[in-house]
């Protein structure tokens, strides 16, 4: 649940689409801003707050250009956008050695894993598999967009290309846990 929390943002953004890009943002970036100060305020550690401090600057700048520039032909690829920039996010915290899902892991894990190599591990695993994710769905939008198919083919995509990381996420740590155990018996 840790990681769907993270995504609620975007998912009010990709929800509120009929209401036009700027109000779709601004939703974006309100329901971004709450939850980031909902979980400073309970003292989630920063680290914990790559995606969601991410999640507001997106939806700051989108909120900036939608209103700046309303007829921007940019208002037809929000999806596409939304799935480059988080694509961004997740490569750029692999690329300093940093997952951003590691900082969601600790929230369900005990501390005593933190520092081992297996818990990294699998962080860089999932972190990679929902970067790798983030870019086709971002591919898969701009060209749904270019080719004006519409929601009968873009919602699918969505779905499909969140619901496998998701559930990637779900059960792999249990299988290299499972495996690890085996392997210490």
């Amino acid at each position: 649940m840790n990681y769907v929390r993270g995504f609620i943002p975007w998912i009010v953004f990709a929800v509120a689409s009929p209401a036009g890009w700027q109000w779709t943002a601004v939703a974006g970036l309100v329901t971004g801003i709450a939850l980031l100060i909902k979980d400073y305020k309970s003292g989630v550690a920063g680290e914990s707050l790559i995606l969601e401090a991410s999640t507001v600057c997106y939806f700051v700048a989108l909120t900036a250009l939608a209103f700046a520039l309303p007829h921007s032909e940019l208002r037809h690829y929000g999806g596409a956008m939304s799935f480059g920039w988080l694509a961004i996010t997740a490569w750029a915290t692999l690329a300093i050695g940093r997952p951003f899902t590691i900082g969601i892991a600790k929230r369900q894990t005990s501390p005593e894993v933190w520092h081992t190599a297996i818990f990294r591990r699998v962080n860089v695993v999932i972190t990679s598999v929902w970067a790798a994710s983030f870019t086709l769905t971002a591919v898969l939008m701009a060209a749904v967009s270019a080719e004006g198919l519409g929601n009968g083919v873009s919602i699918p995509v969505q779905v499909v290309t969140f619901a496998l990381p998701a559930v990637f996420t779900a059960r792999y740590p249990d299988r290299v846990r499972a495996r690890h155990m085996q392997a210490a018996r």
